[in-house]
């Protein structure tokens, strides 16, 4: 264990299956498998197994290198870490490979980029892939010098005889060398051999954002570029009755108004668009309906409402186990929560030649390109969508929304480019929420202090309904024949829904776990960053308090009783050891501690979070004034990247946990600004936040960008314990609730 602080063309892609291996003799490559039939094999690694062909992911030529990913950048990070595993497996400089991500055109359909996975999935593939035409380009130049492959070595692109003749990868590989079918296991670098990997590598998608370039979609400008707004409706069940545009088509610069339904745009030069917006809007008369529960009882409503019931785990000890002698019983509450992007979403349409280009910062490129497709009912192939980034969000905000509303715009406006932009006020108002959660948890400990039984419930709206159709395009909603937006279904575990992280990572003689899935959305729900995750650790993590207290016994202590594997425990341990936590400190007045730990998703990362908050009793104010986390990602790539993963996950959550909640009425979302939908400030940022990382090298990567929501928000409830003596266990922990617990 180790801890420490701190636009190109492709000629083709050929789907799975029935792929011809070039035709030569490579004798050690033709093993490799011409596609992959389910269930016959040994199982490919990551996101091959879904597009097994080399040139899928790796092209080399004399022009360089360039690695092509599905998975799109969002500020985690990930373009570095790519290049870095491609960089190390291919003995090349850092600065020689060029990445492609997530374009319809050009790169792997790897879905979603979403639940911390582009490691397990993108960085693997292409980690195998790399190493497997490092081998392939070996054994051509072994063919070319007369010599054994052994014999050979590589280094910045170069293939080296031991006599000092070499070969450059560019003059290796002609033609449809890498026009291989994947294999299961390639010839790997040692952890000890590494260079590139493990090295904190400056991120390369920071420059353009910090000196003005073009860093997101918001700043493309293409030639003939024309600006478009839209109206939406004023609420969720809102439906337009009629429209006078005549005074606007006559506005200045006025170019189209564009109508079907009750989706209503304008398209026209940026600032006079928007002041043709606002005219539209003022000339538009709506009718509306009730559609939203009362939000008094919001949690009621979701406890009465019809369920699908799902038990998750069922765990019976065998006669003889231990027998409870004190029972806690506790529910936990969760607001809707907004992504809250600080740049409202954005897209850019393009209509030519009979092909729509999409910009986006979608985090799905493919599934956007069916939906949008089905949306204005072309041909796939006839839509086109390309991955930039927007300034902000993990999970589905808008952005898949406003690339519907730029396709609509952009086929009744044909041969120009049409970038539309939504508002502050939409972005609040229309994006999909995080869902809002009931937990209850009823636990029972033993004369010894050990929890013998463990029953945990979940309700929950969906979480996610992201785009696979246009029926999960609001703008789909609202057209003259409008799609229908499809019954969600539950998201399977291992990764699950609002059932993520309900399975406690810990040991218990006796358990049951439940899952109620409601599927109606008063509030349109969908994957807000950790999903279930946030809350289910949130409410077991404190309830795991409760019962420390109830126990006689320190926090920290208590988890280790309950807690099998090691590695949790390493990181449950490091954090403590760094935080300076003993069992029995007593913090001054004003000042509390607390603790929170989970394996994100009971299969990637671990993390452990502990901080030390300071509270103003007569105001309820709360600063968190230090964080300190342990991590375990697996092989560590770039361990600034998972730095900043980790310590912007903990500010968001600390945004969450203390300020964070939609509010509505029976009509409409009343959350429309900053001012209504209050965010964490510079003011209460924390003085520090340390990291520090456990390396596994040669073990399996494994994704962080979600791990630390959860403990850090159980951390932050579990010290205004310590510091008011009050449990608190409703979310968002505002001043006025904890004022008022305080004088209770």
């Amino acid at each position: 264990m180790n801890a420490s602080a701190g636009s190109l063309s492709r000629r083709h892609v050929l789907a799975a299956g029935g792929a011809l291996i070039v035709g030569f003799s490579l004798p050690r490559l033709l093993s490799a498998q011409q596609g992959q039939p389910s269930g016959q094999g040994p199982r490919l690694p990551g996101s091959l197994r879904t597009t097994p062909m080399l040139d899928a992911w790796i092209r080399i030529d004399a022009n360089g290198i360039v690695v092509f990913t599905g998975k799109a950048e969002l500020g985690q990070g990930i373009k570095t870490a790519l290049i870095q595993v491609a960089a190390e497996e291919l003995v090349v400089d850092f600065d020689r490979i060029k990445l492609i991500t997530a374009d319809t055109a050009q790169t792997p359909n790897e879905g979603y980029t979403a639940g911390s996975q582009s490691m397990q999935d993108s960085a693997t593939a292409i980690r195998h892939a790399a190493a497997q035409a490092r081998e392939i380009l070996i054994e051509v130049a072994a063919q070319r010098l007369n010599v054994l492959a052994e014999q050979l070595t590589t280094r910045n692109g170069e293939v080296i005889a031991a006599d000092g003749r070499r070969m450059s990868y560019g003059e290796l590989a002609s033609g449809d060398l890498l026009h291989v079918a994947a294999q299961p296991q390639s010839k790997l670098k040692e952890p000890a051999a590494f260079t590139v990997i493990g090295k904190p590598i400056p991120r390369v998608d920071i420059p353009a954002k910090v000196t003005g370039g073009i860093a997101y979609v918001h700043d493309l400008r293409l030639p003939g570029l024309v600006h478009a707004r839209v109206v939406h409706p004023p609420s969720p069940a809102a439906h337009l009755r009629a429209v006078e545009t005549a005074t606007v088509e006559r506005m200045p610069g006025v170019l189209k108004i564009v109508r079907d339904g009750s989706f209503l745009g304008v398209v026209q030069r940026e600032y006079q668009a928007v002041k043709a917006m606002d005219a539209l809007a003022q000339a538009a008369r709506w009718e509306e309906t009730k559609s939203l529960p009362d939000p008094a009882d919001l949690y009621g409503w979701m406890r009465r409402a019809p369920a699908k019931d799902f038990v998750i785990l069922e765990n019976r000890a065998a006669a003889g186990g231990g027998t409870g002698t004190h029972t806690l019983e506790a529910s936990f509450h969760r607001p809707y929560q907004m992504h809250g992007s600080i740049g409202p979403s954005c897209a850019v349409g393009l209509l030519e030649n009979e092909t729509l280009t999409v910009w986006t910062h979608s985090q799905g490129v493919y599934p956007l390109r069916k939906s949008i497709a089905e949306l204005l009912r072309f041909a796939e192939e006839r839509v086109h969508c390309i991955h930039m980034e927007g300034a902000g969000c993990y999970g589905h905000n808008g952005a898949d929304d406003v690339a519907a509303d730029a396709a609509l715009i952009s086929r009744a406006f044909p041969g120009r480019a049409v970038r539309v932009q939504w508002m502050r006020d939409q972005e609040h108002g229309w994006e999909p929420y995080g869902p809002a959660m009931v937990a209850q948890a009823r636990a029972s400990l033993d004369a010894g202090g050990m929890i013998v039984d463990w029953n945990y419930e979940v309700w929950s709206n969906p979480h996610s309904t992201r785009p696979g159709g246009a029926g999960n395009l609001m703008p789909a909603w609202h057209l003259a024949e409008p799609f229908r937006q499809p019954e969600p279904e539950p998201i399977p575990l291992p990764a699950g829904g609002g059932d993520r992280n309900a399975i406690p990572p810990y040991k218990f003689a006796n358990a049951r776990i439940i899952h109620h899935f409601i599927t109606q959305m008063p509030l349109r729900a969908s994957a807000l960053r950790a999903l279930g995750a946030y809350m289910n650790v949130f409410s077991i993590e404190s309830f795991m308090d409760e019962l420390a207290k109830a126990a006689g016994a320190d926090p920290i202590e208590f988890r280790l009783r309950h807690l099998e594997d090691a590695r949790a425990r390493d990181v449950v341990q490091l954090a403590a050891e760094k935080f300076g936590w003993h069992a029995g400190d007593k913090l001054p007045k004003g000042r509390g501690r607390g603790f929170g730990f989970a394996r994100y998703k009971n299969l990637a990362a671990y993390t452990a979070v502990a901080v030390e908050i300071e509270l103003e009793r007569e105001t309820g104010y709360v600063r968190p004034v230090r964080f300190v986390a342990a991590n375990d990602s697996g092989q560590i790539v770039n361990p600034d990247g998972i730095r900043n993963q980790i310590e912007g996950g903990i500010v968001q959550s600390a945004s969450w946990t203390l300020h964070e909640a939609v509010s509505f009425d029976e009509v409409r979302i009343t959350s429309r600004d900053w001012s209504t939908y209050p965010i964490l400030r510079f003011p209460d940022l924390p003085d520090t936040v340390e990291v520090h990382l456990i390396d596994r090298p040669g073990q399996p990567f494994l994704g962080t960008g979600e791990a630390s929501q959860g403990p850090a928000a159980a951390a932050i409830a579990n010290a205004v314990a310590d510091a008011t003596g009050v449990r608190l266990r409703e979310l968002p922990l505002t001043r006025k609730r904890i004022k008022a617990a305080i004088d209770a």
